[in-house]
């Protein structure tokens, strides 16, 4: 019989071995697409005269029109895979593109910015120390003088789709879906009780300008303790429910900071006398060092949240480590240290403050 101790164990597991992945290959056709990406997503460009060569990028400079050429290089350089980036200027003929390997097809990579169905990426980027963004994460908890609870493993499950995208004058706009599970399990205890599993699902709007971001969504939240849990404390359950409303403004200044604040409304709430209102702000920051080649560079954020139903009193999320880029092709993996202090973010337990520090790989589709 798999147990729940069992199962929480293996998936920690996996996600904790989550750097040993590989990247997928980078190749000139690789990189190709991915620079042509990085080129319409980052800065609203297509470069016909885009060149790939033996991993040496050449491009014309009429291609880049008034776009900041240094900000250019920069971003393409940090591709992996891309020995230096050449922008000619006119009348300076670049190579001739590399003729296709007739036995294997390139690897086909999504521009971030493609419009239609099922487009790829999203536009409002995970928010890092956000305890109830969907991702997929394991961490280890150590609580701080708590009644219940000292050592835990969090393992969350989730991620943010896009179902269409499509450009709305110079900006683009998003319809997707939003969904998680965040569980926490007792790894004190002798069968490694889940104590409590929160389950979302949400649809996202999303309008993104330039470096400014819009979200807005709406989405369910309830709350369930684990059986064991329950049968060992016999706590009292609350069948914490509800529906809410909230929308998140972002606004990123270059690729080091990242500035985010909102508010959220809650509706359809069970206990019904719940208070309704929160809101939400914080920052990123990514640092430019190493240089743009490597792989990996440290992040560091911080998350309030404020709630009526607690009067008001934050509750200060701090994540900090380091990211490592083009982890199974395009995506992130984040190695943080973690610290929470306030009102616990696990379900029925809202009323109670807690503080903790813990450890945690955090994966990013």
């Amino acid at each position: 019989m798999v147990t729940p101790r069992t199962t929480c164990r293996v998936l920690l597991l996996m996600l904790l071995l989550a750097p040993a992945a590989g990247a997928a290959p980078t190749d000139d056709a690789f990189i190709a697409g991915y620079a042509a990406a990085v080129l319409e997503r980052e800065f609203a460009l297509t470069a016909p005269s885009l060149r790939v060569q033996g991993g040496v990028i050449t491009l014309a400079a009429l291609d880049l029109a008034t776009a900041d050429r240094a900000r250019v290089v920069a971003q393409l350089q940090r591709i992996r895979g891309v020995a230096r980036v050449e922008v000619l200027e006119a009348g300076v003929q670049a190579p001739p593109p590399a003729p296709p390997m007739p036995t294997t097809e390139p690897p086909r990579v999504l521009a971030e910015w493609q419009a239609g169905l099922l487009p790829g990426g999203v536009l409002f980027k995970p928010l890092v120390a956000d305890p109830r963004w969907p991702h997929f994460a394991a961490a280890w908890q150590h609580y701080l003088d708590d009644r219940q609870l000292t050592d835990v493993a969090a393992v969350n499950f989730g991620e943010t789709f896009a179902f269409y995208r499509d450009r709305v004058g110079r900006g683009w706009w998003e319809l997707g879906l939003h969904a998680g599970v965040f569980s926490v399990f007792d790894i004190d205890s002798r069968s490694f009780d889940l104590v409590n599993a929160d389950y979302l699902v949400g649809i996202p709007l999303t309008y993104r300008y330039e470096d400014f971001t819009a979200l807005f969504r709406v989405f369910h939240q309830s709350s369930h303790l684990g059986d064991e849990f329950l049968l060992r404390t016999r706590t009292n359950r609350i069948n914490l429910s509800y529906e809410s409303i909230d929308l998140k403004l972002s606004y990123e200044v270059g690729d080091v900071l990242r500035l985010y604040g909102g508010g959220g409304y809650l509706f359809n709430q069970d206990p019904s006398n719940l208070d309704p209102l929160s809101v939400q702000y914080g920052v990123e920051l990514t640092s430019p060092w190493p240089p743009p080649e490597a792989r990996w560079r440290p992040i560091a954020a911080v998350d309030v949240q404020q709630r009526e139903e607690n009067n008001w009193n934050a509750d200060l999320s701090v994540r900090a480590g380091l990211q490592i880029e083009g982890v199974l092709a395009t995506r992130k993996l984040q190695i943080l240290l973690e610290y929470f202090r306030g009102h616990s973010p696990n379900g029925q337990f809202y009323k109670d403050k807690v503080e903790y520090f813990g450890l945690g790989t955090h994966f990013h589709f």
